[in-house]
């Protein structure tokens, strides 16, 4: 019965372990972005040599901040934070609006309600609809004796203790809003920078196969050429 060979371990010149072919990258796979930041921490990074996933992880997100750090300069907590994004592998994407409705409190919930009640049509024709009954009752004598006569002094009162009490529940909802758009432009700018930095690493990454592709093609046609005149020396 034959058994299944036995593929043979790569040393990664980084740690020094022993990985299995799969688990490992070749100098030639790596970005030379990425290879010349190994070469500058380990001076005997060279084609033949390989480097583990974590390393090269590693090694990848130190290049990203590097690469920050050039066009940003000193690196924010949301630039830090895409950073070990992309190097753990982790979605940066939140859903801000489910996080929202759970962290509220039940004052910031109700000052959201009323904000909304309170600029909406339906808060502004029954508030009409009660001036109009208001004064109609007190003005038109329809009441023996009107509870609220011209000038209707109760009603500015009434009036104003609701603008009192509704403008600081909408400054509420207000600064609660505030607070939900600057999560959200946050939130965007995380994505879309790691969106860019994963996009450029593409661009690189493809540069770089062509550039060996082209380096192949090259090479086999400087290989074509020497069989061609090697076979016209032969008919000579």
């Amino acid at each position: 019965m034959n058994t299944p060979a036995v593929k043979p371990k790569i040393t990664c010149h980084i740690c020094g372990g022993s990985f299995a072919p799969v688990d490992t990258r070749p100098f030639g796979a790596v970005r030379p972005g990425v290879s010349d930041l190994i070469a500058q921490a380990y001076p005997g990074w060279e084609l033949g040599k390989s480097i583990c996933r974590n390393d090269l992880s590693t090694f990848r997100s130190a290049y990203v901040e590097s690469l920050l750090e050039r066009e940003r300069g000193e690196l924010g907590a949301l630039e830090r934070e895409v950073v070990n994004s992309l190097k753990t592998g982790q979605l940066i994407t939140q859903n801000l609006a489910e996080e929202d409705d759970t962290e509220a409190s039940f004052g910031e919930r109700m000052a959201d309600r009323v904000a909304s009640f309170g600029g909406s049509w339906t808060f502004i024709i029954l508030f009409a609809v009660v001036l109009i009954g208001w004064m109609t009752l007190n003005a038109a004598s329809l009441l023996a004796q009107p509870f609220d006569p011209y000038p209707f002094i109760l009603l500015n009162l009434v009036l104003s203790s609701i603008a009192a009490i509704q403008a600081p529940i909408i400054m509420m909802s207000q600064r609660r809003q505030e607070t939900k758009d600057r999560r959200r432009s946050e939130n965007d700018y995380r994505v879309n920078l790691k969106a860019e930095l994963e996009i450029r690493q593409l661009h690189e990454k493809m540069d770089h196969e062509l550039a060996e592709q082209w380096d192949r093609l090259a090479e086999m046609q400087r290989i074509q050429i020497e069989l061609l005149e090697e076979r016209a020396d032969d008919r000579r």
